[in-house]
């Protein structure tokens, strides 16, 4: 058997290798490149938090109403660092726990912000911080009324999902598993299903802990992930930022890529023909 000569093997041309990308992520009348939006509460510092959100490669970041200083009036201002760096921002009722209080504070955010855009968070309880379905509908449909483009956190509930996507709002956000518990994906049953009875993008909101999370969730087939406290609270931020922002772009890839079927019995990926065949009789 005569063996092959490197120098004679022909040398791939890189330069005409095209490298696959995500398709972008469309909501509404947007689209983005990166899947990825990101919090901005938590991080030590307001310098921590820019580089984790250029890391990031986010093009959306989420910020709490009550946090904003919206007047203006301090250089720790946490919008002035995020209109600098051209963030499309997505104000937040975070710590609303009636609808009424939540259509309130998106109003504000408007008048203040400019934008109809809004990430409707209605809370339950402070120990789970889960929703509370019935106020979230409500603050949904109300905000709806009035021309708001909803993005609602909301339980891995096939069920309240769907309805929210009739009532015409322009993603849902089920949780992975409770907020800034960094458990992961708890119940990926529940976020198939989502996929399957919802038309609008699926964003998965709170629980992720780390880039294999992020992975794992993308490849369920969902459209994105918005995370705070899994970076912000990491022991280095900025690394964390970018683990998150490859991970979500391998989950994503794979997905698109089809993965083979799961077998219970191993399949040879080498063709059978032309082996040799031994006489064992000999």
């Amino acid at each position: 058997m005569t063996g092959w000569k490197s120098s004679a093997l022909p040398r791939a041309d890189k330069s005409r290798i095209m490298k696959p990308t995500m398709k972008k992520l469309k909501i509404a009348d947007r689209e983005f490149g990166s899947r990825l939006i990101v919090g901005t509460a938590g991080f030590p510092n307001p310098q921590a938090m820019r580089e984790s959100l250029r890391a990031s490669g986010a093009e959306m970041v989420t910020v709490a109403i009550r946090r904003a200083n919206l007047d203006n009036g301090s250089d720790e201002n946490i919008l002035t660092y995020l209109k600098e760096d051209n963030y499309d921002i997505l104000p937040n009722t975070a710590g609303c726990y009636t609808a009424k209080e939540a259509v309130l504070t998106a109003q504000l955010a408007r008048e203040a912000m400019g934008t109809n855009w809004v990430k409707l968070e209605v809370i339950g309880d402070d120990e789970t911080l889960f929703p509370d379905v019935p106020e979230l509908l409500k603050a949904a449909e109300t905000l709806l009324d009035d021309g708001f483009v909803v993005l609602p956190y909301c339980n891995d509930d096939p069920i309240t999902c769907r309805k929210l996507s009739d009532m015409g709002c322009a993603a849902v956000m089920p949780l992975g598993s409770p907020i800034g518990s960094g458990m992961g994906i708890r119940n990926p049953y529940n976020i198939r299903i989502i996929r399957e009875v919802t038309d609008v993008p699926i964003i998965v909101d709170a629980g992720v802990g780390t880039a294999s999370d992020a992975t794992f969730a993308m490849e369920l087939g969902i459209d994105g992930i918005l995370m705070n406290s899994a970076i912000s609270q990491a022991k280095h931020p900025v690394t964390m930022a970018t683990a998150m922002k490859l991970g979500i772009e391998a989950g994503r890839l794979a997905y698109e890529a089809g993965r083979i079927p799961r077998r219970l019995y191993a399949n040879a990926s080498s063709p059978l023909e032309g082996i040799i065949d031994v006489d064992t009789n000999s």
